[in-house]
C-alpha cells in the first residue's frame, strides 16, 4: 500500500471516528434509544442517518464521473442487486445484534478506545462470528 494510500484511508477512519463519537452513535443507550419506537424513542440520530445517507449518495455519484481513485486502482463498488436467503438472513442477524448491544462494527471499533468491557466482548464477538463465517464459507466452496 502507497504511503498516500495508507494517508487516505488513516484520514477517513479518523473523519469517521470522530462523526461517529461527535454524534453519539458511540454510545449503545442513545443508539438503543433510536431504535426503540414504541418506547422512549430518541430521534437525535436521525440526523445523523439523513447526514451519512447524504455523503454516500455524494459518494456514488462522484464515483461515476471519476475514471478510477485518486490513490487506488479501481472503485469497490458493489456489482449484485440480487436478493437472495443469506442476504436476507444476514440482514436480519445484523439487525438484531445492533437493537441488542446498540453497536454496530463501525462505532464498535471505533469505542474500542473508551476501553468499556462490553465494547470489548461485542468486538471479540464479531471477529468470532466474522471468522466462523468465512469458515463455513471455505468449507462450503471445497464441498
Amino acid at each position: 500500500m502507497s504511503p498516500a494510500r495508507l494517508l487516505s484511508a488513516l484520514a477517513s477512519g479518523l473523519v469517521f471516528g470522530f462523526g461517529l463519537s461527535l454524534s453519539g452513535m458511540l454510545d449503545p443507550v442513545r443508539v438503543r434509544g433510536f431504535l426503540d419506537v414504541t418506547g422512549r424513542w430518541d430521534p437525535s440520530l436521525m440526523a445523523v442517518l439523513a447526514g451519512a445517507v447524504t455523503v454516500s449518495a455524494i459518494g456514488y455519484l462522484t464515483v461515476r464521473r471519476m475514471p478510477r481513485p485518486a490513490f487506488g486502482g479501481r472503485f469497490e463498488v458493489p456489482s449484485n442487486r440480487r436478493i437472495d436467503p443469506p442476504l436476507v438472513l444476514g440482514s436480519a442477524l445484523f439487525g438484531i445484534g445492533w437493537g441488542l448491544a446498540g453497536l454496530c462494527p463501525g462505532p464498535a471499533v471505533a469505542a474500542l478506545s473508551t476501553g468499556a468491557l462490553p465494547v470489548i466482548v461485542f468486538v471479540f464477538a464479531m471477529l468470532a462470528g466474522m471468522v466462523l463465517q468465512h469458515g463455513i464459507a471455505v468449507w462450503k466452496s471445497a464441498s
